[in-house]
């Protein structure tokens, strides 16, 4: 198995598992795809894709409409998807995706959490070519083999395509998302899930008292409405 199995095995569970804040995450996601194609999912393919994810974490139908409705209306607001870079204690590199309505607000946050946490916060740039961005989807796996589903999908970018308890897993690099998505859809094969993940290329072990000085700046970024996603490149456990 490649970086992709082990970097999923080792943050399965462990981050987004609070289902409010998937939803927040889900919500923020709707806006920013009918703000860029509109509220038809048909027409709007990054709005098939969240709706899938929305149903991959049991979001209610109603609500899913509901965000679609409230984001197609002249008087809201935007998001505005804003990375921040930077360490955390001992040396360990941390790149936070964001989604924000207020800019001003987000750095204060994000800079503050930093500094209290014995981190510092880099420039941008800084720390983002240590990760690989990459897509991923999720698929219904029955009547499929993973192995020749790689064969027939390197051609449309995919990297590493493994099977799990949920289904089958596809990665690509992330300007290959837009080419596995159609070709998925052509061939009608269910999509259960998808989305963009930042793999680390590098990974350093820690001490357990060292990780938890690292888990206390992680802790209080997730912990954010503003963030989204948290990558950074200590080496995780599985447990």
């Amino acid at each position: 198995m490649g970086r992709a199995f082990e970097f999923r095995k080792a943050r399965k569970m462990k981050r987004w598992s609070a289902m409010s804040k998937a939803f927040t995450r889900i919500g923020k996601d709707i806006v920013m795809a009918v703000k860029e194609g509109g509220p038809d999912p048909d027409s709007n393919s990054r709005l098939r894709a969240v709706i899938q994810n929305a149903k991959a974490v049991n979001m209610p139908k109603d609500n899913v409409e509901r965000a679609i409705k409230k984001a197609s209306e002249k008087g809201q607001g935007d998001y505005k998807e804003v990375i921040f870079e930077g360490y955390a204690p001992h040396g360990i590199a941390v790149l936070v995706e964001t989604a924000t309505d207020n800019n001003t607000r987000t750095v204060a946050n994000v800079r503050s959490y930093f500094n209290k946490c014995d981190g510092s916060l880099g420039t941008s740039g800084s720390v983002v070519f240590m990760f690989d961005h990459t897509c991923n989807f999720r698929i219904n796996a029955e009547g499929l083999d993973p192995e020749e589903l790689e064969l027939e999908f390197i051609d449309f970018g995919a990297e590493e395509v493994f099977a799990d308890d949920d289904g089958i897993l596809i990665y690509a690099p992330f300007e290959s998302f837009g080419a596995i998505q159609a070709e998925l859809e052509s061939r009608e094969i269910e999509i259960l899930s998808s989305g963009f993940e930042r793999i680390p290329q590098v990974t350093k072990q820690l001490t357990a008292e060292e990780a938890e000085d690292v888990e206390k700046l992680l802790e209080k970024l997730e912990e954010d409405d503003d963030v989204q996603n948290v990558y950074h490149t200590m080496e995780e456990s599985e447990d």
